[in-house]
């Protein structure tokens, strides 16, 4: 496996995509991501991705497991409607028996006005026991009102599964609107958990079928994409797509300290184990022994805030720490527009949950703020040692006290930090050229019919590898 630290994109500016439109000829091609919830704070990648293809003229629906509740959210998703175009999967029981009685009532309820959609969900001879099993019923029963998928687009790898269920029925005449039917293709994307905490779970073995049958899949680091090599996904059908950032949200402003102003430092995540967040606690008290004025705000919120809560008790840092619970986009902003510092020191959590180059990073770095992070993941391949901040080992306190020191006492320093934090978002997490290249993809292999004529593959790493185009970092 490829060490993480010593993965780096490509330094060669490679032709900036041109802004892609969908041909004019023909209805709009139809694309169904599928999510375990929505809409999620934490995930403003699948929100940026579904509004950037809107903007591209594609049709997009959103399936999940779960509908999350009316709350804090990001602003795109009133402003799309992106809630009028969410379907949710019926829960598919555990027990057999109650599975059946819940399928009879879906069957009675849906069967008059969609036969042929439900006969092909209950096809046996077509599917097999994934439809013995009613789990075909269940994954058809938000799509039956709406045409067929051009795409099927699992944001998550461990819902390869069921949008391997959910492309097969497309393919059948009863789900697609089109004529000749529409030869649907599935892409799997593997963000985190799904490539670490979850092998740990169950096996090395868990994605054997899902490679040797899903159509395409795309990972958000190199780190990650190593991993999936390793575990025999197939190189020629596996590219590095990053999680883009509009830089455009989040103007640079180069960071001074004023005279006799406190140091205020910044961290934004979820309050879980992965996100290490009790190490930079650590950290901050020992900073706080040398300027006793640094305060630290964490945004977030997560199963671990009252034990970080009677962390920053037990520390006596409650002047100097402060929890501040979930923001929207807006709130985040005005909060590290306010810090001199970021930090992010996520680690490898019990479970194996790993991080890929997290977008609290590039925020904070298109912001112009120096950062703290560590060595941990997908995160060298965002953060520059030295450069645009510091990378430090997982779980060591010392290491973020003595880094954070180090910047504090070199505040001539962060300006220049900030610019190359900025520069190196700008230009390898562009947002807008990330989804250009997302709906280039689409576009070939909807072209194609077939994953097995894509273009442009080869086992060359996506950073290097010379044949893969413009699809270098999709």
């Amino acid at each position: 496996m490829v060490e993480s630290s010593k993965v780096r994109p490509a330094s060669v500016e490679s032709p900036k995509a041109e802004p892609l439109k969908v041909k004019s000829v023909g209805e709009k091609p139809r694309v169904a991501f599928i999510v375990s919830h929505f809409p999620v704070l934490s995930q403003t990648f699948v929100i940026n991705q579904a509004t950037g293809l809107l903007d591209r003229g594609y049709e997009v629906d959103i399936l999940t497991e779960s509908l999350e509740p009316a709350g804090k959210m990001h602003a795109d998703v009133e402003k799309y409607g992106l809630l009028e175009r969410t379907f949710v999967f019926p829960v598919v029981p555990r027990n057999y028996l109650v599975r059946l009685l819940k399928g009879l009532l879906l069957i009675l309820r849906y069967g008059p006005r969609y036969p042929r959609r439900i006969f092909q969900a209950l096809n046996i001879s077509r599917l097999g026991l994934r439809a013995a099993s009613l789990w075909a019923l269940f994954t058809a029963v938000p799509t039956l009102n709406r045409p067929g998928y051009d795409i099927v687009h699992c944001q998550f790898g461990d819902l390869g599964f069921r949008g391997l269920l959910l492309r097969d029925l497309m393919r059948s005449p009863a789900f697609s609107s089109s004529s000749p039917a529409r030869i649907a293709q599935l892409i799997v994307m593997f963000r985190g958990f799904d490539i670490s905490a979850k092998l740990k779970a169950e096996s090395n073995s868990v994605y054997s079928q899902l490679f040797k049958q899903a159509d395409f899949f795309l990972t958000n680091c190199d780190f990650f994409r190593q991993r999936l090599l390793a575990l025999g996904c197939p190189p020629d059908r596996i590219r590095v797509h990053y999680s883009g950032l509009d830089c455009d949200k989040f103007e640079f402003k180069p960071r001074q300290l004023g005279p006799d102003e406190p140091v205020r430092i910044a961290a934004t995540g979820r309050l879980v184990e992965k996100k290490g967040l009790a190490y930079s606690i650590q950290a901050i008290a020992k900073v706080a022994k040398r300027y006793p004025n640094v305060q630290f705000d964490i945004i977030g919120d997560g199963p671990l805030r009252a034990e970080l809560a009677s962390l920053i008790d037990a520390l006596q840092l409650g002047e100097s720490v402060h929890l501040l619970g979930w923001q929207n986009e807006a709130g985040i902003i005005h909060v590290l527009n306010q810090a001199h510092l970021f930090v992010a020191p996520s680690v490898t959590a019990a479970d194996g949950n790993q991080d890929a180059p997290i977008n609290v990073l590039k925020e904070a770095m298109a912001l112009g703020l120096p950062v703290v992070s560590t060595t941990h993941g997908g995160i060298p391949e965002l953060v520059e040692d030295t450069v645009s901040g510091y990378l430090v080992p997982e779980r060591d306190a010392d290491a973020i006290a003595n880094a954070l020191v180090k910047l504090i006492e070199q505040p001539q320093r962060w300006p220049e930090m900030g610019r190359a934090g900025r520069a190196y978002v700008e230009h390898h997490y562009s947002l807008s050229d990330l989804n250009d290249r997302l709906a280039m993809l689409y576009q070939q292999l909807i072209d194609s019919g077939s994953s097995n004529s894509f273009e442009g593959s080869s086992g060359s790493s996506p950073a290097t590898g010379p044949s893969a185009g413009p699809l270098t970092v999709v």
